[in-house]
């Protein structure tokens, strides 16, 4: 058996700490202010998130709104944070976030090579697709925006397994419209991430459990899916909730995924479905006066393929060390808590 210590977390447009594609990899000045952190230097920024992940010290790190290029999320990881990595990202066409990974190589915990890279560019079930999302028989045309990340793990003493990173499109209505048009936002934007949610599951997820050479692989699916569980106005409206369309259906139950983080819950909270623990950001609602609402959008789910709880002891981590409120401290690191989670092969 061996334990692996993983995070998967949203680090907020890593992009803005680096200088142009058409140059070698290199970060912008310590005191240029990053476009989406006008309130931030580009130091702080790269000070605080490296601060998070030393203090957490995991061996593998998922990335949500990294950068564009491996050797700028190396750059990173070799000059900020603790200890010998490995990293790729999964580049997405005409996009400034994407999904990287990174793997902490000097404890012994890795094989070499510590990861196989699968380019999702290179698979045809993460190109555009067509989806009826909203029951009228007609098929819509839908993409990846962001193209998952997909690796093999291969731990020391245990069995090699695979991550499948995501980001899904953003729901987020930023801006105050008149009511007709912020409807008209909302559901196109959770249209998105159900049909997103229902490629993966049919496309990716059910072949994968279901083929002889995948079957037995141990897959963790995680990052920021932009959806909670049950249905918020919207999703009541189109009868659907991405990331339970995402872990399955109770109808096969063997192809349903298992939630790290709702597995954490007293079995009070379980049973009542109180998710108020979980959240994983907040934002300001400009519907309602700005008011913060704190949401839990960043998931860590698994299939049992026989193994059981597999993937354990999962933390959302808003207290560091001493009490001390993670955005009090790093309050330059990002908009999203990290999540841990120990993965046992």
């Amino acid at each position: 058996m061996a334990d692996v210590k993983a995070v998967v977390w949203n680090m907020e447009w890593m992009n803005d700490l680096f200088g142009p594609n058409d140059l070698p990899p290199a970060f912008k000045a310590d005191q240029d202010k990053p476009f989406h952190a006008p309130g931030s230097t580009v130091k702080q920024r790269r000070d605080d998130l490296s601060g998070v992940l030393n203090e957490i010290e995991p061996d593998v790190v998922v990335v949500v709104e990294g950068p564009n290029r491996a050797g700028e999320l190396e750059l990173f990881f070799d000059q900020d944070v603790a200890g010998d990595w490995v990293v790729q990202v999964q580049p997405s066409k005409g996009q400034s976030q994407n999904v990287g990974i990174a793997v902490r190589t000097d404890q012994g915990k890795f094989q070499n090579p510590p990861l196989k890279y699968f380019d999702t560019n290179n698979l045809e079930v993460f190109d555009p697709f067509l989806v009826d999302t909203d029951g009228d028989e007609i098929q819509e045309n839908y993409k990846f925006e962001r193209r998952p990340l997909y690796v093999e793990l291969n731990p020391t003493g245990g069995d090699r397994f695979r991550i499948l990173g995501l980001h899904l499109k953003s729901k987020g209505v930023f801006n105050a419209y008149e009511w007709s048009k912020w409807w008209q936002k909302s559901d196109a934007n959770r249209r998105k991430i159900l049909a997103q949610a229902t490629e993966l599951r049919s496309g990716f997820l059910e072949p994968y459990l279901e083929a002889n050479e995948t079957k037995n692989v141990p897959i963790v699916l995680c990052g920021d899916i932009n959806d909670g569980p049950g249905l918020d106005a919207s999703e009541k409206r189109l009868f659907g909730s991405g990331v339970e369309r995402l872990m399955g259906t109770v109808w096969n139950p063997d192809m349903c995924l298992r939630n790290a983080l709702f597995e954490t819950l007293s079995l009070k909270d379980q049973s009542e479905l109180d998710f108020t623990r979980l959240s994983t950001t907040s934002f300001k609602d400009p519907i309602f006066n700005n008011v913060w609402q704190r949401v839990w959008i960043d998931h860590v789910l698994y299939p049992e393929q026989g193994r059981g709880q597999w993937v354990k002891d999962a933390k959302i981590w808003k207290d560091m060390a001493g009490g001390q409120k993670i955005w009090a401290k790093y309050k330059h690191a990002s908009d999203h808590f990290p999540v841990e989670f120990t993965v046992s092969t």
